[in-house]
Formats: structure tokens, C-alpha cells, sequence
């Protein structure tokens, strides 16, 4: 079979195009044709060897998709082939090959049917952004009714995502975005307030736009200096969820902004997740978007040839998802 090959952790630009064994399933595996294949940014990051997996190489990246089963292993007894099933959170991509690939073998515990209503390009870029954003808004309990959420990079897969799922959650979210077409289309999502981060004086327009309420929570994708900013829109007892850092490191960060507001930082990682609390979480996300008829958005999908351009096109800052069409 055909499969995108990273020899060396030296970014992306060593993926090359080759032909590999054939995947074989284990105990409570499947196989899946892979039929669709999204992107994300901790794809990337592992190339750079900037993420906690160290697979052996040659590896294999992609985190989720969507395919039909064409084999079982030992002890499976929830699909059979011909099954078109999703991935959820699990170690394919990471630790294990991924998605990138004309077959993979998956834990039987990480897949999912496609949700109903949903075509499978929808289902196959869904799971790992929504539930990176239901995490980054459970994560410190529960938020009063109609709180204010900050969503930074909100046209991203998981700003997309913690977008829905705010307004879904009733909250009053604030999005930010530099692109003014972008702006419009998270207000149609369910963003009450827009902003453009590369204006210096957004943190004083979120303020006015919001008062007398302040920013209760922040979903952070972009890191780096604007981090400093989000956490001057912050309340007391305000908190971050960081998600990302695709602005690099944060610099001269003073920790004194913290403290008189004992404002709190946390990390997102649904890697920690049991495929039992991945699919707990799933059900959840499933729930909250069907209440506001909200579906996953697509910017563009790339053949299966063309995943060096896919990459570019991530890296560019779409709207919404980017998926590679590995088979028909």
C-alpha cells in the first residue's frame, strides 16, 4: 500500500510518498481503507520533534479520519467489514502509524460511527478538534450560565470548535480573528464579538464590548505574545485553557499579571484520555451541537498525492478543517 513516510523529525519537508506492508489487525483491532484523512497542527509539531510521542521511524503521521473496515482481528465483535467507521483520540498517528496511509489498524475501543446527518468528509475531520475543545471548556468545572469565552485563532480547527461548542453551551463568545471575511463567518457560527488580534487596542474593545462582564474563560491556539494580552481581558479568578502555540514562545512573560487576580493556566491534552472517557466525551460534543444544529466546517479537500500542499494550506490559517481524500 501507499503511505506518506517521515524518515527524520526535521519538519515536513522530509515527508516522501512510498510503498509499505500492509497493516495487519490485532487482538480488538480492525483495519480501515482510509477514506479521509484531516490534518491537525500536532502533525507538524511531531515532525519537529516538538511533541511528547517518539516513534520509531520510519513513521507514519495522521491523528483521525474516516474509512470502511476490511479486516478484524481476534475478539472484535462491534464491526465487521465493510463497516465505515471514524477515529477517535487514540495513539494512531502519535506512538503508532497514522492516518496518512491507504490502510491503518485501529483499536476497535477508538472508532466511532459517523454521526447521523453528517457526511463522512464531516465526521472524518471532527473528532480530535471538538474534542480538544470540549476539553479546553470542562477542564475547570463549570461555568456560570452565560459567561464570556474568549477564543483565540477562532478560525482553526479548534477555534472553529470551541466556537460551536461556547454557543452551544450558552456562554457569550468573543472571537478573534485577523481576517475580516473570517470574522463574519464566526459571527454566523454563534461569536457574539469579533475581533482582529493585530490591532493593538483589542483588549480595550473586548472590554467596552463586553462590560460590565469580563473574559471568565480563554481558549488560547496561538500563544506567544498575544498570551499576555488574552490575560489582561481576564476577570478575577479568570483561566486559559492553552491549546496551542503556533506564535511560538511566549516572550518576557511577567508572572505578576497572575496574582491579584489569581488568574490560572492549564494545558489541554486529550491524550490523556481513556478511549472509554474519549467516547464519554464524544457523546457529549455530539449532544451540545445537535442542540444548535451546528456542523463541522471545511476549508478544502486535497488527493491523496497532494499532502506536502495540504500542509501549506493548514499552515496558511484556513477556515475550518483541511482533509486529504486518501480513497473514494
Amino acid at each position: 500500500m501507499r503511505a506518506w513516510l517521515l524518515d527524520r523529525f526535521s519538519g515536513l519537508a522530509g515527508l516522501r510518498l512510498a510503498e509499505v506492508p500492509e497493516p495487519v489487525a490485532g487482538a480488538g483491532e480492525v483495519v480501515l481503507q482510509m477514506h479521509y484523512a484531516a490534518l491537525n497542527p500536532a502533525d507538524r509539531y511531531l515532525a519537529e520533534r516538538q511533541y511528547p510521542a517518539l516513534p520509531s521511524l520510519p513513521h507514519i503521521l495522521g491523528r483521525d479520519g474516516a474509512g470502511h473496515v476490511v479486516a478484524v482481528g481476534p475478539g472484535v465483535s462491534e464491526a465487521s467489514p465493510g463497516d465505515t467507521r471514524i477515529i477517535l483520540r487514540s495513539a494512531i498517528g502519535a506512538e503508532r502509524p497514522g492516518t496518512f496511509a491507504e490502510r491503518v489498524a485501529v483499536p476497535c475501543a477508538s472508532l466511532a460511527e459517523v454521526p447521523p446527518g453528517w457526511d463522512e468528509k464531516e465526521a472524518a475531520s471532527a473528532p480530535l478538534v471538538y474534542l480538544t475543545a470540549h476539553q479546553a471548556l470542562v477542564m475547570w468545572g463549570t461555568l456560570p450560565p452565560r459567561s464570556a469565552l474568549l477564543v483565540t485563532g477562532a478560525s482553526g480547527g479548534v477555534g472553529v470548535a470551541a466556537v460551536q461548542l461556547g454557543t452551544a453551551l450558552g456562554h457569550r463568545v468573543v472571537a478573534l480573528s485577523r481576517n475580516p471575511e473570517k470574522r463574519n463567518r464566526l459571527r454566523q457560527l454563534g461569536a457574539v464579538e469579533c475581533f482582529d488580534p493585530a490591532d493593538p487596542g483589542w483588549p480595550d474593545q473586548v472590554e467596552r464590548a463586553i462590560s460590565p462582564q469580563k473574559i471568565e474563560l480563554a481558549i488560547d491556539n496561538v500563544g506567544g505574545a498575544l498570551l499576555s494580552e488574552v490575560i489582561v481581558t481576564l476577570g478575577n479568578l479568570g483561566k486559559v485553557s492553552l491549546v496551542g502555540r503556533l506564535a511560538g514562545p511566549v516572550p518576557a512573560f511577567n508572572t505578576a499579571a497572575l496574582f491579584f487576580r489569581r488568574i490560572r493556566l492549564g494545558g489541554v491534552a486529550v491524550g490523556a484520555y481513556t478511549p472509554e472517557q474519549a467516547r464519554e466525551a464524544w457523546q457529549e460534543v455530539l449532544g451540545r451541537l445537535a442542540l444548535v444544529r451546528a456542523r463541522p466546517v471545511l476549508d478544502c479537500v486535497l488527493p491523496f498525492e497532494r499532502l506536502p500542499e495540504a500542509f501549506a494550506r493548514l499552515a496558511s490559517g484556513p477556515m475550518g478543517k483541511v482533509l486529504l481524500e486518501v480513497a473514494r
